[in-house]
């Protein structure tokens, strides 16, 4: 079985709720995911921008949410799920308020693509802390055996 990530929200490729962005509450979208592979022994999600500022001229790609160290036994996230609520021994690192938790889109201008990303690891990190995705991205090097990815669309009004 294949590593899945969706979402009851909006499909691949469908239109971000506005409840999730900063038109909206900016609560976190609910998240399932499925198919975790054999020898997983945690879980990344990382939801990232690459379109900022301006889709027609991406200068940067803009970090949303970092979580790690989610055990594989997690099926996915609750909307608008609270620092206590998430799976025991999940991580936050930074994202790019630098601040943790999740901050949901808020394009400047044009339709961007926001990229959920579920890594399954072969280790539990041991890493603490606040990371920066960059950080993230190193630790992960070499262990990630599976992966999986939602992208959705957002245009402010």
């Amino acid at each position: 079985m294949e590593l899945t990530l969706t979402s009851p929200a909006f499909g691949p490729g469908g239109d971000i709720p506005a409840i999730h962005t900063c038109d909206g509450s900016d609560i976190s979208p609910p998240l399932s995911w499925a198919g975790i592979p054999p020898g997983a022994h945690s879980l990344v999600l990382i939801v990232d921008d690459p379109d900022a500022p301006d889709p027609a001229a991406p200068q940067r790609t803009w970090v949303h949410w970092v979580l790690y160290n989610i055990p594989t036994s997690a099926s996915g996230l609750a909307q608008g799920v609270a620092p206590r609520g998430l799976p025991a021994g999940t991580r936050q690192g930074l994202n790019d308020w630098q601040r943790t938790g999740y901050g949901g889109p808020c394009p400047p201008v044009g339709r961007h693509r926001y990229f959920h990303k579920l890594y399954a690891l072969d280790r539990v990190l041991p890493l603490s802390g606040k990371l920066t995705k960059s950080a993230l991205e190193s630790a992960m090097q070499g262990h990630v055996i599976a992966q999986a990815e939602l992208i959705g669309l957002y245009r402010r009004n």
